[in-house]
């Protein structure tokens, strides 16, 4: 069929009423209508094994005791790794929560909404146990297991870990009250969401939150305000009523809350329901939402205690001790979510490289590139590695009370990896959406999202300073944690020179206790560097190791990720970091 001949352009008579015709659309051809064809692209990244896919997480779960976990973590891997999980990260930050303080006719209600994808997620994370697995199955690698899942459901989306990790991490300070324990364990620990707006007796499955932070006082605990007056007698176990307000409470549609309160005694620690337990409406109520820059689809909120019921954790005055245990494992999620930040922009990164051609060949072959994607694969094995490793100690501490060794690790480790790993991702995910260029920083990529959620992370549970402080009390009240670190890393003595050195350096700088507050960056960061390196020398290939020694403990490298030194097999850590 022959196209229609194209029109003229005619002038009309003077005074005529004719229009003008002119060139129109419809008579181009279809390839005529295309600017240009799209190729040399990247694509979504989807339909992969997050777990298959990470050799080093396989070898950290075997390593430190789940190999009883791989056939379920490959499940894992395949149901997070597929496109339409994926998409469920996207959804859930896309729409945000929202609140109500009333209903339509007046009523104080204090709901929030949520997409239908946070749920989903929420789900499938109490389905697979991130909230309970050491708990109830408290068996020899149960903390490692529950590390890996929760490492890779955190790749796909960080919110909803929030509200997923206090479930977790309030069992050690609800053990503390036995009356507590009998009441709420069963609920909290059950594999069902129930995100129903219900008193907790009424529900299938529970969440728990936190509220410790009050506007004067921060991270300084002891400064708050809020008070605790018992309702009939004193004693853990007994209901007080709260009035005072908290700065931060998270995920408020937990059904239940770990908060401070000061009593006559001192700083006690009170576990909160949303509804009392005749049914109603708990005196618990949220101000507003935060407008956070990250963490989008975890709401957190400022909320006020009009003599909110309240039950009594632990001993009245021991709220801090009671809550610290709480504090300790959210800090270790801390550091387990800030590696999967690294793994997914990493993973991201080089999927892009893998089928994006600049100056003639694939960026995945570009010198420079193979630089820059190797050290971040380098870091990535090296808070992998400390991650797993404190995994293993978690489960040491709960299974054998009496193992001072790892007991006494896992105090100074966990604030040590906190601190380091939370404060190498912001820059890490940066570098990771610099490799994608452009379309790296739009909103329907994931990777502002993951730089977003990386800032966050460094804050959230104590900031740096707070963790370098954190570390020097472990050395001052109990300096046989020093003792335990030094013996772990001894392990990999004479396996590096480099290494060698920087243990040697690293024991000289506890020599010299002068201004060690003013030193407390500088000695946390030797800290963290010598014991990846240390797991690393015994554990990873050679070509990792070696990398790593080179980069961080040498004079190149370190602190300005692509600047690897010309002997490092950049090629081989590539390949080993995404396998698919």
């Amino acid at each position: 069929m022959m196209n229609p001949p194209n029109p003229t352009l005619t002038t009309p008579a003077s005074g005529s009423n004719q229009p003008v015709a002119y060139p129109c659309a419809s008579a181009q051809s279809p390839a005529q209508a295309e600017t240009h064809p799209v190729f040399n692209v990247s694509s979504e990244l989807g339909d992969i094994n997050l777990f298959d896919s990470d050799p080093a997480l396989q070898e950290a779960v075997q390593r430190e005791g789940a190999g009883w976990a791989i056939d379920d973590l490959k499940q894992f891997g395949a149901l997070t790794g597929s496109r339409d999980y994926l998409y469920l990260g996207y959804l859930a930050n896309k729409y945000k929560p929202e609140l109500d303080t009333h209903d339509r006719f007046g009523h104080r209600v204090d709901v929030v909404h949520y997409h239908p994808a946070y749920h989903e997620l929420m789900r499938s994370a109490f389905a697979n146990q991130l909230h309970s697995l050491p708990w109830v199955n408290p068996v020899a690698g149960a903390h490692v297991a529950r590390a890996a899942k929760f490492l890779i459901q955190a790749q796909v989306e960080a919110g909803h870990i929030c509200p997923t990790t206090m479930t977790f991490a309030c069992i050690p300070s609800i053990r503390s009250t036995p009356k507590l324990v009998a009441l709420w364990q069963d609920k909290i620990l059950s594999p069902q969401y129930d995100p129903r707006n219900l008193p907790a007796s009424q529900k299938n499955g529970l969440t728990v939150g936190m509220g410790m932070t009050e506007k004067q006082g921060g991270s300084d605990v002891r400064a708050n305000t809020t008070v605790a007056v018992p309702v009939h007698q004193r004693g853990p176990g007994e209901g007080y009523e709260i009035t005072g307000h908290k700065w931060f409470l998270s995920a408020p549609m937990c059904d239940l809350f770990l908060v401070l309160a000061k009593t006559d005694a001192g700083v006690s620690c009170f576990l909160v329901p949303r509804w009392r337990p005749d049914g109603s409406k708990n005196s618990l109520q949220v101000i507003r939402l935060k407008n956070k820059m990250g963490n989008v689809s975890n709401a957190s909120s400022e909320v006020e205690f009009r003599g909110a019921f309240g039950w009594l954790v632990g001993e009245e005055s021991r709220g801090v001790a009671t809550i610290i245990e709480m504090v300790s494992l959210t800090r270790f999620d801390c550091m387990t979510g800030s590696t999967a930040i690294m793994r997914m922009g990493l993973i991201q990164a080089i999927h892009h490289c893998q089928q994006r051609a600049v100056f003639g060949k694939k960026l995945i072959a570009q010198p420079l590139m193979q630089n820059l994607l190797a050290d971040l694969a380098l870091e990535y094995e090296g808070a992998l590695a400390l991650t797993m490793r404190m995994a293993r100690a978690l489960d040491q501490k709960q299974l054998d009370t009496d193992n001072q060794h790892e007991n006494l690790l896992a105090r100074i480790a966990t604030a040590i990896g906190k601190y380091w790993i939370c404060k190498r991702t912001p820059n890490h995910s940066y570098e990771a959406m610099e490799v994608i260029g452009g379309s790296g920083v739009m909103e329907d990529s994931p990777m502002p999202r993951l730089y977003r959620e990386a800032v966050i992370n460094t804050i959230w549970e104590g900031s740096g300073n707070v963790q370098c402080l954190d570390v020097l009390r472990a050395m001052t009240k109990t300096p046989a944690t020093v003792e335990a670190y030094f013996k772990e890393v001894s392990l990999a003595l004479g396996k590096h020179a480099l290494f060698d050195q920087a243990v040697e350096r690293l024991q000289a700088e506890f020599q010299n206790r002068e201004n060690l507050e003013f030193r407390a960056r500088n000695v946390v960061d030797q800290l963290a560097v010598v014991l990846q390196a240390a797991l690393l020398l015994q554990h990873a290939p050679d070509y990792v190791a070696t990398a790593f020694c080179l980069s961080r403990l040498g004079q190149q490298g370190m602190h300005n990720y692509g600047s690897l030194p010309v002997e490092v097999d950049a090629t081989a850590i590539i390949q080993r970091t995404y396998q698919v």
